[in-house]
This record gives C-alpha cells, sequence and structure tokens, in this order.
C-alpha cells in the first residue's frame, strides 16, 4: 500500500512535471509567434521607408552635384565684385576659396565636370598665383584678371557636355 501511495504521488508528481513543462513551451512558442509577428509589422514598416528615403538620398546628391559648378561661379563673381570696390583681402580671401574649391571638384570622383570641361578648367587654374599674388598687393590689375578669370570659367561651365556613348 504504502508502495502504491509513492508510485501515486511519483505519477502526480511526473503529470506536474510534464504539465509545467508543456505549459513553458506553449509559453515559449506564444513569445516566438508574438516576436516573428512584431519583427515581420517593423519590416512592413521599415522597408517602404527606406527605399523612400534612398530615393530621395539620390535625388540630393544629383541636385548638389549640378549646385557646385553654381556655387563656384558665385564665389568667383563675389571675388570679382570686391576686387572692383578695392576690397582686395576678401577678394584674394574668396579666389583663394575659388581656386581651392575648383582643385577639389576635379578631383571628386563624381565630379559635375564632363571631361572636356575639366580640360577646359587647367589654363584656369593655371592663373592661381599670380591671381592671388596681385590681390595681396592690392593691384588693380587683379580686377581684370579676375573678370577674365570669370569669363574663361562661365565659358568652360557653359560648354556642352559629351553625349555619353
Amino acid at each position: 500500500m504504502l508502495r502504491e501511495k509513492n508510485d501515486l504521488r511519483e505519477e502526480r508528481n511526473l503529470k506536474n512535471e510534464i504539465s509545467a513543462t508543456s505549459g513553458k513551451n506553449e509559453t515559449l512558442k506564444r513569445v516566438g509567434i508574438v516576436g516573428a509577428i512584431a519583427l515581420v509589422a517593423f519590416l512592413l514598416g521599415f522597408l517602404p521607408t527606406w527605399l523612400s528615403a534612398r530615393g530621395y538620398e539620390n535625388e540630393r546628391d544629383a541636385a548638389v552635384k549640378t549646385l557646385r559648378p553654381s556655387v563656384l561661379q558665385n564665389t568667383l563673381a563675389t571675388a570679382t565684385i570686391n576686387a572692383r570696390r578695392g576690397e582686395f583681402e576678401q577678394a584674394r580671401q574668396q579666389t583663394s576659396d575659388f581656386f581651392t574649391d575648383l582643385r577639389v571638384e576635379l578631383d571628386r570622383e563624381e565630379t559635375a565636370f564632363s571631361l572636356q570641361q575639366r580640360e577646359a578648367v587647367q589654363p584656369i587654374l593655371a592663373q592661381r598665383d599670380e591671381t592671388i599674388t596681385q590681390l595681396a598687393r592690392n593691384d588693380a590689375a587683379a580686377v581684370e584678371r579676375l573678370t577674365d578669370l570669370y569669363f574663361a570659367f562661365m565659358q568652360m561651365k557653359n560648354s556642352p557636355a559629351p553625349e555619353k556613348k
């Protein structure tokens, strides 16, 4: 009889353990399913937003690439105006910025200038040191040089880009 009671207790304990284990398994399954559903919902919301942001990023990069030559033109025009007004130090700084930024643009992997334009800009770059020196000396001839540089840059910038093959 004692043995039967022990057997019954062991059987109940075994059933309780099995029940507890299966309850834990069910809970883990539910948590896993809820987690998977949450992940899918997150991805369904994230992916379209990410794709849209990527498209806007590409548009922004194209706009910035198109804008860079105009910024260079504006810097050179401002330097020319300042030199004409007799503000040679400001003109010198802006001219230096123009040449530095022009060199940076030419060295970019995805430059805004075509090969033909890059070749046409070399004579402009060759005048860098003389122009900055004239401006540093407050030489009135720098005004004419800057004006010529401006028109040469405008001509180079507006030259037609070669057709892609």
